[in-house]
């Protein structure tokens, strides 16, 4: 792995992109921005060198579940952690199913994504 992480973060909402990122500013990781789920595939396809994915799964364009779907067709092994406000008891599923290996529902507490995204850049 590399030493500084590199993460794509797949979010429409740019309070939601600024927070996201202000908090992965701990960790010292490499910030890419995708403003939508087309935007995200195009972005897996262009950087090889991605350690992890934070995706949003309502966004415009192309939502987080097809998105992920078309990112885990290129980069099979490339974690993919969900994040939603719409938090229904079937998302975590849905998600589960689209091919996220993880999910956090919205408010996202700075612990809980750290400790999410630590996890998954040590394997």
């Amino acid at each position: 792995m590399n030493v500084t992480p590199n993460i794509l973060i797949a979010e429409d909402v740019e309070s939601n992109y600024l927070y996201l990122n202000a908090v992965l500013s701990k960790i010292k990781a490499n910030i890419i921005w995708a403003k939508n789920g087309l935007e995200a595939v195009k972005k897996c396809e262009e950087h090889d060198n991605l350690d992890l994915v934070l995706m949003d799964l309502q966004m415009p364009e192309m939502n987080g579940y097809d998105a992920t779907k078309k990112i885990k067709l290129i980069r099979k092994n490339l974690p993919i952690i969900a994040q939603t406000a719409f938090a229904m008891s079937d998302d975590r599923a849905k998600a589960i199913a689209a091919g996220c290996d993880d999910y956090l529902a919205k408010p996202i507490k700075s612990n809980d994504l750290l400790d999410i995204v630590n996890r998954y850049l040590k394997k």
